[in-house]
């Protein structure tokens, strides 16, 4: 770790207090703007938010919290986003490539699975799963999901042809 270079937003004063105290800042601001609570006094709104905001900074707690949650919703909105750029390339009613109903279907299937591997991956879960399932008890329960899935697609073949009977 010897000549590591941070960025001026890994800074503890900046990551950990003023842009915490800014994101409630605005959000009080925001909410005190659009109800009119205290009326049209955009002194008295700006002031009641920076309030709010040092005290919020002040805690330790409560900023910890936010911060999560706000990890938690850039990575969901990106994951959101991918989804949604993957759907549009299979659903598309450009002109171009149309794949048949079937073909769709087929699509989403196969791009569901790659964003899952890409999700498991991105979160550093690939190498963990990769240790559980190559010894031990992982490999147990592959082996006995396999086989109950074989005998569930079996069972639906059987009773499938038996209705059409």
């Amino acid at each position: 770790m010897a000549n590591e270079v941070l960025t001026f937003l890994q800074y503890d004063v900046i990551s950990k207090v003023l842009l915490p105290f800014l994101l409630v800042f605005f959000i009080v601001f925001a909410i005190l703007e659009k109800t009119k609570l205290l009326g049209d006094k955009k002194q008295i709104h700006a002031l009641i938010a920076f309030v709010i905001g040092l005290i919020f900074t002040g805690a330790i707690y409560p900023v910890l919290v936010v911060s999560n949650l706000i990890l938690f919703l850039t990575v969901t909105i990106v994951a959101v986003f991918v989804v949604m750029l993957i759907w549009g390339f299979i659903f598309a009613d450009e002109k171009g490539f149309k794949p048949a109903g079937w073909m769709k279907w087929a699509l989403v299937i196969l791009a569901s699975i790659a964003f899952i591997v890409g999700l498991i991956w991105a979160t550093g879960l690939w190498d963990k799963m990769k240790t559980f399932f190559s010894g031990g008890i992982g490999g147990t329960v592959i082996t006995n999901a396999v086989f109950l899935v074989v005998i569930a697609v079996a069972l639906a073949l059987v009773i499938g042809k038996a209705k059409k009977d």
